[in-house]
């Protein structure tokens, strides 16, 4: 696998869930996202989200990927292809022995990359917890800015509108629309 993943500007690695993404198309101006997403073995499984207006198209190209969906589990080995349509709750780790490399699509793209690089950011930086999920009141602020391309299953968004108005206040004394409109542009090793 050496030099399939190199380090240069089109590649993160977030040093908390060792997971890294090449970008294979454009960050921007693409209608499809296109990367390749390396998983390491006994990964943490992510909280169950959705895409409200994305579909994603996931091909595993070495080791076994774990996906729950609408409640089910199933483990894909190489070769396997996977579709998850817009609105289906899910979530995706590595449960098995080795690393797992997957080809994977969001369409339509819309800000995916700036969203994987913000949380990549913030987990090098030391941000978040050891599982790599920041604190409420920033949670609450990259859910309400990326919601048209992430939603957790729960809390729901109701609540979550409660908890930005809540917090409004911290998000200007805090400058978070300027922290977070520069997402992570080099990677880390």
């Amino acid at each position: 696998m050496p030099g399939r993943f190199m380090y240069d500007d089109q590649t993160i690695k977030n040093v908390i869930t060792g997971q890294i993404v090449k970008f294979l198309t454009s960050d921007t101006g693409s209608d499809t996202l296109e990367m390749e997403s390396l998983y390491l073995p006994f990964s943490i499984e992510p909280p169950v989200h959705y895409h409200p207006y994305q579909d994603e198209y996931i091909k595993v190209l070495e080791g076994e990927l774990t996906v729950r969906m609408d409640g089910e589990i199933n483990i894909y080995r190489s070769g396997s292809a996977i579709h998850i349509k817009k609105n289906t709750r899910h979530s995706i780790w590595n449960s098995g022995f080795r690393e797992t490399i997957v080809n994977w699509k969001v369409d339509p793209a819309l800000e995916t990359a700036e969203f994987l690089r913000t949380m990549t950011q913030l987990s090098n930086s030391g941000e978040t917890d050891v599982q790599g999920v920041p604190s409420l009141h920033v949670m609450v602020y990259l859910l309400r800015k990326y919601n048209k391309i992430f939603r957790l299953e729960q809390p729901r968004e109701v609540t979550l509108r409660m908890l930005y108005l809540l917090f409004s206040p911290v998000f200007c004394l805090k400058k978070f629309r300027k922290k977070f409109n520069n997402p992570l542009k080099q990677s880390t090793n």
